[in-house]
């Protein structure tokens, strides 16, 4: 289960592919009135040419979920950059992030509310591109890319509504993805906690193990597929779209249909809650009472044990989520991007890659509560994160997500939420018996490319 993959039906999001390509970004030095989206903004937001203007006005910053634990951050953050430029001022807003974080977010984008600098994940930002709601920053700053790690910036691109790549975000932070669990229900289905597997479908062994020791008094994980899907499908390499985006192609690999089967006959067997298969929850909950084997795969997730559950922190150990056939981790970072539609849009590009800079990287990812990671070069080198030490399950995490920065990339497969339920609601259905993996594999794929047909 990878954390930070936001679901649900959003209708929002759909209605905006679908305006996508009569929207967009137009305007420029010698047009008429500008638009971003549906919105009037001004010329320098779009178009060709860099972004130019005084560092002026007030504008409004929102982070998801961040200000309860790290809002003494910052506010010094802020504070900072007010005191570099008196003439711009900062509000910070925090939205909770919950599964209708992307609705909310598009809802604002359409009445042209949209917040100056956001905390975006993949998919929201991918659907704002796509409309046209966020600044082209590889055209309006080139030298953007500078502090960050190559790979991040190059494979953080979301695509316009033409289908082509674009620099709208700059990468943030970024995790790992690792295996939480619980030592001492692993021992109990005879599973040696030192020896995570090497694939998916050897996880899937060790699941089966557990139901079959567990018997409805504990259970390996939660049962909602959406947790997973492309999560699992990107780590096994399973092609989920053709090359432009238009159609879905996972059903041509076997594996995906296996994959299926084997989520089906875990469900039947009691690895998983019967009541969570429909439910968002992931398994923050249920594995701090010692009921759920496997934890989610976010770093962060450790932090949440050790304050809510200390009794379950002691037991809890961190491995390696299996490679499988990719043979890397992909990250999952998190992105700052810039409104196009900001009426201070100088101010607010200044102040995303003040917020994104080495030093304040470097302060944040440092939390002692934290298990994250900084995308520029200049904090990667830091001793903190090269020479970790210590074997709580807190710097076990920050080994391995040091070590896999090594070698991760971020790309990964963006579903609309649309394509993304269509998908899990056909696997839902196999899981609960009333479809054949085989047919529920076709019938997911048919309805994924209806949807991202009329997406156009």
């Amino acid at each position: 289960m990878r954390a930070g993959r936001l679901t649900g039906t959003l209708a929002g999001v759909i209605a905006l592919a679908l305006t996508a390509a009569g929207c967009g970004l137009s305007g420029g030095s010698d047009s008429g009135d500008a638009t971003a989206g549906g919105c009037e903004v001004d010329q320098g937001n779009v178009g060709s040419g860099k972004l130019t203007g005084d560092v002026e006005g007030k504008i409004t910053f929102q982070t998801t979920n961040l200000k309860k634990d790290f809002g003494d951050f910052f506010n010094g953050v802020i504070k900072a950059f007010e005191k570099a430029h008196p003439d711009a001022s900062v509000k910070w807003i925090d939205d909770p992030g919950d599964n209708t974080f992307t609705q909310r977010t598009v809802a604002d984008a359409q009445a042209c509310t949209l917040p100056d600098v956001l905390n975006l994940n993949s998919e929201t930002g991918t659907a704002l591109t796509k409309a046209g709601y966020l600044l082209d920053l590889g055209v309006k700053d080139p030298d953007a890319k500078q502090p960050f790690v190559p790979a991040f910036w190059n494979s953080s691109t979301m695509k316009d509504s033409s289908g082509m790549p674009q620099h709208t975000v700059l990468p943030w932070y970024t995790g790992g993805i690792v295996l939480t669990y619980n030592t001492d229900l692993l021992e109990q289905a005879g599973i040696d906690p030192a020896k995570p597997p090497t694939t998916l479908f050897g996880l899937f062994a060790d699941y089966e193990k557990i139901a079959k020791a567990g018997r409805g008094k504990y259970y390996a994980t939660m049962a909602n597929p959406v947790w997973r899907i492309p999560a699992d499908f990107d780590q096994m390499n399973i092609k989920m779209l053709a090359d432009d985006g238009k159609s879905a192609v996972f059903a041509d690999d076997p594996r995906t249909t296996e994959w299926v089967a084997w989520m089906a006959k875990l469900y039947k067997e009691g690895a998983m809650p019967k009541d969570s298969l429909s439910s968002s929850n992931d398994p923050s909950t249920l594995y701090s009472q010692g009921k759920v084997a496997y934890g989610s795969t976010n770093p962060s997730f450790v932090r949440f044990v050790k304050q809510n559950s200390p009794s379950v922190y002691a037991k809890t150990g961190v491995g390696q989520q299996p490679y499988d056939k990719l043979g890397h981790t992909t990250g999952a970072p998190q992105y700052i991007g810039v409104a196009a539609t900001s009426k201070h849009a100088p101010a607010a590009l200044a102040f995303a890659k003040f917020l994104t800079d080495a030093e304040n990287q470097t302060a944040w990812c440092k939390d002692p509560d934290v298990v994250i990671f900084p995308t520029t070069t200049v904090s990667l080198d830091d001793p903190f994160f090269q020479k970790v030490t210590g074997d709580d399950p807190f710097s076990e995490a920050r080994k391995l997500v040091a070590e896999q920065l090594k070698t991760t990339t971020a790309y990964q497969t963006n579903l609309s939420p649309a394509v993304q339920n269509a998908i899990v609601a056909q696997v839902q259905l196999a899981m609960q018996g009333k479809k054949s993996p085989e047919q529920a594999v076709k019938d997911a794929q048919s309805k994924a490319d209806e949807l991202l047909k009329q997406a156009g």
